[in-house]
């Protein structure tokens, strides 16, 4: 099958060369483009953004998401899409028995139905040869994302993962590392084990990876990277980066953890957002207050000596970053609206309608998100954000990659989810108070890029801070006030001295 393919059709982007020595894999960004959402940041995106960052000269870092990955690679297959079969075509070199079985698997035969890949959960349920067919599709999708977005030049390329989705880390950050990821950037949790899966995974040696389990004091998940990765490959430790709230986290994983640097995030930044530390206050539309308590102490977080950057409504305030010793900054939502983000041309057309009418309203929501976490939404008819959406969608939990791992009375592990249906949650000892409100975010935001199942409600997430984008479509020489991602870079690095 993989020799079949190799002379297919195949997209390859323009290639722009004249990247400076310093930025070549080396130094730190001043601008990181954020990893948001699922498949908003693809492959297409940052590499357009690492590309874009050497033709200008300017020390940039492209970052695909790394969640949802093992949902998008098998549906891209389902499509024929020749660039993930040329990169699959590229892992064959290095693992020919993982490329043939997921070309083999998801390549559409004609008068067959397309298969729904299996849960993460099976990591910890099913049997070996589930586990295994799990952990060739994570490592695999990983390494054709950040293959295809390195392709063709030397800027450096990230990827970001939530360290709620706990149950895929060890296979992606494998897949990703072997295809050269720069940079790893994990938020959302306590990541406090992801230094010690780099060390090992650069020595070739078996990682682990602790679960969080309700009921029992963890499951350990385990994966031998020589069943991937032919010894005497070498693999290079990428940089780590941790996303952060508070000087508290920053200080615990400088003491427990090697980091590389801290990327500071406010709560106006799309996705989800660190919980206040104040809870049970919210405002007259529900939205959870912050307050002093929430603000991190920079004075601590420098005394720690790495680099940090912020996040959250930073795209035009670069060099006050830099006075308050930052690096520089991430910035997502000003991409996300660019030409090469994943979001369909209908979603981007809705938000920037509703920009230049400045009618778009973006709320925190505290119940959406399965995670528990604050979850920034985009109010849109049509989306999950109208009730009349929500309430009319059948509940499924199809993808599960949120799901809550918790110890049953018979002493076994079993997943829920308080999006799925809400008889299957209680039926699992859940709440049913814990199930009002919530959205299957996996589904809702793979429909978002249009990789969702038939007939999914969307929603989306952004950030609340929507001038930059603003300027940028008033700047455009485009009737429809589009913009490209190079056009996001020029617009950030003119605004600093």
């Amino acid at each position: 099958m993989v020799e079949a393919l190799r002379h297919g059709d195949v997209l390859i982007p323009e290639i722009v060369k004249n990247v400076t020595p310093e930025l070549v894999r080396g130094g730190n960004p001043e601008l990181i483009q954020g990893g948001m959402g699922v498949g908003v940041s693809d492959w297409r995106l940052a590499r357009t953004v690492a590309v874009a960052g050497e033709k200008l000269g300017r020390p940039v870092l492209g970052v695909i998401s790394g969640v949802g990955l093992p949902i998008l690679m098998p549906q891209r297959l389902q499509e024929k899409d020749p660039n993930t079969i040329r990169a699959l075509n590229v892992l064959g070199a290095l693992n020919p028995e993982i490329a043939e079985k997921i070309l083999n698997k998801y390549l559409p035969i004609p008068g067959q139905r397309s298969k729904l890949p299996s849960k993460p959960e099976v990591l910890i349920t099913g049997n070996q040869e589930k586990q295994d067919e799990y952990n060739n599709r994570a490592f695999a999708s990983a390494f054709v994302e950040v293959w295809l977005a390195k392709e063709g030049h030397n800027g450096p390329i990230g990827m970001n993962l939530l360290e709620k989705v706990q149950l895929p880390h060890l296979p992606i950050i494998l897949g990703a590392m072997a295809a050269g990821l720069d940079t790893l950037i994990v938020g959302a949790g306590i990541p406090l084990q992801v230094p010690e899966i780099l060390e090992n995974f650069t020595k070739s040696e078996e990682a682990s990876y602790r679960i969080d389990v309700e009921g029992s004091d963890s499951f350990t998940i385990l994966l031998d990277p020589n069943k991937f990765v032919p010894r005497g490959v070498e693999l290079k430790r990428p940089k780590y980066y941790a996303i952060i709230s508070s000087h508290v986290l920053a200080k615990a994983l400088e003491d427990r953890a090697k980091t590389d640097g801290f990327i500071i995030e406010g709560p106006l930044a799309g996705g989800h957002n660190a919980p206040p530390r104040i809870k049970g206050v919210f405002d007259e539309r529900g939205q959870p207050v912050y307050g002093e308590k929430d603000e991190p102490k920079l004075d601590v977080i420098r005394g720690l000596g790495k680099p940090f950057w912020f996040a959250g409504s930073w795209a035009e305030k670069l060099e006050e970053a830099k006075t308050q010793g930052a690096i520089g900054i991430q910035v997502g939502s000003v991409f996300a609206l660019s030409n090469e983000s994943g979001f369909t041309d209908e979603v981007k057309d809705c938000l920037r309608t509703k920009i230049r009418n400045g009618t778009l309203d973006v709320t925190t929501s505290a119940i959406v998100s399965p995670t528990g976490y604050p979850f920034q939404v985009v109010l849109i008819e049509g989306s999950l954000s109208d009730p009349d959406v929500y309430n009319k969608r059948i509940r499924n939990c199809a993808y599960g990659y949120l799901g809550h791992a918790h110890q049953n009375r018979n002493g076994k592990i079993q997943f829920s989810c308080p999006a799925e249906p809400v008889n299957a949650y209680v039926r699992k000892g859940g709440k049913i108070e814990d199930t009002v409100g919530k959205v299957c975010l996996c589904s809702a935001l793979a429909a978002a890029v249009g990789q969702g199942r038939p007939g999914e409600p969307i929603i989306i997430t952004f950030g609340k801070n929507v001038e930059p984008v603003k300027k940028l479509m008033e700047n455009s020489i485009n009737p429809d006030g589009s913009y490209s991602a190079e056009d996001v870079i020029r617009f950030i690095f003119s605004k600093a001295t």
